[in-house]
């Protein structure tokens, strides 16, 4: 992260990613399929979590509380010790349009998984589509707000915010 940050993406190589870790790029083959990877290899951790949660909230719980159960989940990953690592994070994907893309693809697939877990709950379409939509809005949202260089609020403070936020505003006139 330390390399896209100083020298920019297009400008980092395997090698020189490689080199800085103490690996060889083989070694670093085994890990990652390509410098991409280094900064979305925890997309996958992120989606279980978020879908699981989902799934383990009350049978009961309304679909945006389902949905809060979800952009809940992260907050133990993203706590104050990855702050500094996502805004670096955050400012080399804005900077690149490949990147972009990919984080669109990585929301997509996020947002695909959570209509998935909502309609096993039993919501029909187009309902967990929409709710899965408002759920990866708050969740952009909130990540660019938890990144941002003043903000110190831990995670679950601002989605938490964000949905009482977006309660408010579905209800007024």
């Amino acid at each position: 992260m330390e390399l896209f940050a100083e020298i920019g993406y297009e400008q980092t190589t395997v090698a020189a990613i490689a080199e800085r870790a103490g690996l060889t790029s083989r070694t670093f083959f085994r890990y990652f399929a390509d410098k991409r990877e280094v900064l979305f290899s925890g997309s996958e951790v992120l989606q279980e979590s978020m879908v699981a949660a989902l799934h383990s909230a009350p049978t009961d719980a309304t679909a945006m509380d389902a949905i809060a159960f979800a952009l809940q989940a992260p907050a133990d990953f993203f706590d104050e010790d990855r702050r500094g690592f996502a805004r670096l994070r955050a400012a080399v994907i804005a900077a690149n349009g490949e990147l972009r893309e990919r984080e669109l693809i990585k929301l997509a697939r996020l947002s695909t998984a959570l209509a998935e877990a909502l309609r096993t709950r039993g919501f029909a379409e187009p309902d967990a589509s929409l709710l899965a939509e408002s759920g990866i809005a708050v969740f952009r949202v909130a990540f660019g707000l938890w990144v941002a260089p003043a903000e110190r609020r831990p995670w679950g403070d601002i989605v938490g915010a964000l949905l009482t936020r977006l309660k408010t505003l579905s209800t007024a006139q």
